[in-house]
């Protein structure tokens, strides 16, 4: 049996969340609709406040992100978990984003023959823990604002 590390206190768990939001570059992405619940992976930009996907208009998941904007993003390994619940709406990014977004995540949709939909995802709870002693305290930020 290996050691588990003691619970990491709020400031530590909001430094380590805000740095994988900031290094990361994909996350998986979950969406419901009439089709029913879909999950995809997906490159982003964060640009502090929220995060910019984008991924085909016609796929199921822009399809879900149109109808209800609802979604649950997914970072890092199952020991070392981020969860993000947050209202996606539809936008069309100026060229300085689209840049940004095409140099952090090495894909720009912009250069493919179908046309992509961009979404803005904004935070309304963000949950992360490490191991089951860190499910207390797991909620970092509810109703899209930062605790601490």
């Amino acid at each position: 049996m290996t050691a588990i590390d003691p619970p990491r206190a709020l400031a530590e768990r909001l430094r380590d969340t805000r740095a994988r939001l900031e290094a990361d570059v994909d996350l998986w992405v979950a969406t419901s609709g009439e089709a029913g619940v879909h999950l995809i992976p997906l490159s982003y930009l964060w640009d502090g406040a929220a995060l910019l996907v984008a991924t085909p208009r016609d796929s199921l998941t822009s399809r879900n992100l149109l109808a209800d904007g609802r979604v649950r993003l997914g970072l890092g390994p199952t020991r070392d978990v981020v969860l993000v619940d947050g209202v996606a709406e539809p936008v069309e990014p100026d060229a300085a984003a689209c840049e940004a977004f095409a140099a952090r995540t090495g894909f720009d949709p912009r250069a493919e023959t179908q046309p992509y939909q961009y979404f803005r995802i904004r935070p309304t709870r963000v949950q992360a823990w490490r191991e089951a002693n860190e499910l207390p305290g797991r909620t970092l930020m509810r109703d899209g604002h930062w605790l601490g």
